[in-house]
């Protein structure tokens, strides 16, 4: 998949996975690796930013399987970023499909 996809949208599909639950990071980047291939480098920087924007809070949490894991969640300002991210995703991917459905309706491909 192309780069520049995945950096769009890594934000809005990391908000709405720890949305559904509380996620630590490489359970989050094993979530998103099963639709999309992505680096866990890439994910550290943007759940730090997220973080520093108050979008998501932090948690330690015991594990049975070594160290306490760092949990991210959702904060109010996150969700109501990610609903204001999810209409624009929704209006944007609406349009690029009237793009496509309009260029390749002729037979072209």
């Amino acid at each position: 998949m192309n780069v520049q996809f995945k950096k769009g949208v890594l934000e809005l599909c990391v908000l709405i996975l720890i949305s559904k639950k509380d996620q630590y990071g490489y359970e989050l980047a094993q979530n998103i690796s099963s639709k999309i291939e992505v680096a866990e480098g890439t994910l550290y920087p943007l759940l730090r930013r997220l973080t520093k924007e108050d979008y998501l809070t932090t948690y330690l949490a015991e594990s049975t399987e070594g160290p306490p894991r760092k949990y991210y969640s959702l904060t109010l300002k996150g969700k109501e970023y990610m609903n204001l991210l999810v209409d624009e995703w929704q209006q944007f991917s609406f349009a690029v499909n009237l793009f496509i459905e309009e260029g390749l309706g002729n037979g072209q491909k």
